[in-house]
């Protein structure tokens, strides 16, 4: 057997991983505002359903929410000076 010590780096950094969860906690809000403005009686008309919120403020959160996670994991590392990412 080798005593052989590998060294695994993460696929992210921290930052990348704050992105994600920013990027997730943005769409799961935008979602949560979609939510409600039904009627309990399906013969009444609600006109909460086409607010301003449901319309146009959730949809475009849910987006923001994507883009934000799109760029956390297309976006590079940010280059490390040599020798400072490696330990022995």
């Amino acid at each position: 057997m080798s005593n052989k010590k590998e060294n695994y780096e993460l696929l992210f950094d921290r930052k990348k991983y704050q992105l994600l969860i920013g990027g997730l906690c943005i769409t799961a809000l935008g979602f949560l505002l979609m939510i409600g403005g039904g009627s309990p009686d399906p013969n009444v008309f609600n006109p909460e359903i086409f607010s301003f919120r449901r319309i146009t403020l959730a949809p475009i959160l849910v987006l923001l929410g994507f883009a934000v996670q799109l760029y956390a994991i297309f976006s590079k590392k940010a280059a490390q000076s040599e020798g400072a990412g490696k330990s022995k």
